[in-house]
């Protein structure tokens, strides 16, 4: 378990849920990995992100499924992407990425609470 942090630390950390409106391949990356812009509503708008999450998932797999980004993070570059978000998820037993969703809709842009 990771050091104690108190509420307003996790407060601080704004975990948003987007609808990913487009993926694909990311051949520049040095681990494998798609490129996907995801839609987190009209307040944060469209937002770019980088994942390593090719074991599980497709490209058209992707498209119009919600999941989970921080959104306050700064962008990083890599290669020639900039991603803007970090989306989440969890390592299985094999250390593949499985990504952190919701199991109803919820509108694009809320935050985690």
């Amino acid at each position: 378990m990771s050091e104690t942090i108190t509420y307003a630390d996790f407060e601080r950390v704004d975990i948003r849920i987007g609808t990913v409106v487009q993926a694909s391949v990311f051949p520049e990356a040095r681990k494998p990995a798609y490129k996907l812009t995801i839609d987190f509503g009209p307040e944060i708008g469209l937002k770019k992100s980088s994942a390593q999450i090719t074991v599980h998932y497709t490209p058209e797999g992707l498209v119009g499924r919600q999941v989970l980004a921080v959104v306050n993070f700064p962008p990083r570059q890599i290669g020639p992407v900039r991603s803007e978000v970090l989306t989440l998820g969890f390592a299985d037993a094999e250390g593949a990425i499985v990504l952190a969703g919701v199991d109803h809709p919820v509108p694009n842009g809320h935050k985690l609470c």
